[in-house]
């Protein structure tokens, strides 16, 4: 059967694609994150390796190969095994709501509407509402906010507002600049220590790849703050400019949950607002349980606000 065997044959080069994704995905923490920070980059993006499932089946299709077609269901069990989990509606597993509803939006220095952002988190009913980037708009965010939220904390450019009395409102050191901020909201079911945290940007060239050094040091710094909290009930939400799978964030992610890895649907993508690529926006918890996780639709930051509500 020469025809069957020339199937065989065909689209050799092309299914030879599906093997570095194979291995990324099985492999993606032997990936070095030395110089450039290869590793950090490769799992902030890993699940848009699913593109590559689509091209080897176009190559299929047009070389008629079914070499092809088998690399491409081989990539796409793969990254099923690996991501498949994260397409389903957790929340939606779930019976009852919370108790405390939150919100983090990095609302972008440069937003040419900071009231109209304000507005609309004011309107998504959230419990608690933490912006990071603040900058010259603050004094816009505090007045439009007061009228929900009588509890306020600013820190440099991150702040948080409450419905419910707010104490211990002090700065977190994991910059030169206040980027952090520690406080203890007093709901009606109790205490809940409330960590809000923009940690450093990322840059990359390619003289020096993903440059994340200043960033990682943040998130190593709040860290060790993380380890030295003693109540039961943390939650911990911010811009950390990294997926909850870059390992150089595990300091930070150890211990604690995602609100959107375990009640959520799907990946939860926040940035950039205009076609979310990465999740860099995160409501990670201890001692509660999150029922449900969400975006908010955009606003003029160039990030999406994310919410979260948690059962204490």
């Amino acid at each position: 059967m020469p025809g069957f065997s020339h199937r065989w044959r065909r689209g050799r080069i092309a299914s030879a694609a599906a093997l570095p994704v194979v291995l990324l995905l099985v492999g993606h923490r032997l990936v070095p994150d030395g110089p450039g920070h290869l590793g950090s980059l490769a799992e902030s993006f890993l699940p848009w390796t699913a593109l590559v499932v689509p091209v080897l089946l176009l190559c299929a299709l047009l070389r008629r190969s079914a070499t092809a077609v088998v690399a491409a269901a081989v990539a796409a069990a793969v990254w099923g095994s690996v991501f498949g989990g994260t397409l389903v509606d957790k929340g939606a597993e779930r019976t009852g709501g919370g108790d405390l509803t939150v919100v983090t939006h990095n609302v972008d220095e440069h937003n040419p509407d900071p009231a109209g952002t304000a507005r609309a988190l004011a309107a998504s009913g959230a419990d608690v509402v933490a912006l990071e980037e603040l900058g010259d708009a603050t004094e816009t965010y505090r007045t439009v906010l007061a009228a929900r939220y009588r509890y306020a904390v600013v820190r440099g450019t991150v702040g948080l507002w409450s419905r419910y009395p707010v104490d211990d409102g002090g700065p977190v050191d994991i910059a030169p600049w206040p980027r952090a901020l520690r406080a203890t909201v007093h709901t009606p079911k109790g205490p809940v220590a409330v960590f809000v945290a923009h940690l450093l940007s990322v840059r990359f060239t390619p003289a020096s790849g993903f440059g994340a050094g200043a960033r990682n040091a943040a998130a190593l710094r709040l860290a060790e703050a993380l380890r030295a909290e003693t109540p039961p009930r943390l939650v911990v939400v911010g811009d950390f400019n990294g997926t909850t799978d870059d390992r150089a964030l595990a300091p930070v992610t150890a211990g604690l949950r995602s609100a959107q890895g375990e009640a959520g649907a799907g990946f939860g993508f926040s940035w950039p607002a205009a076609f979310p690529v990465a999740r860099i926006d995160q409501i990670l918890v201890r001692g509660v349980e999150p029922r449900s996780a969400w975006s908010l639709p955009a606003t003029g930051s160039d990030h999406l606000p994310v919410a979260a509500s948690l059962r204490l």
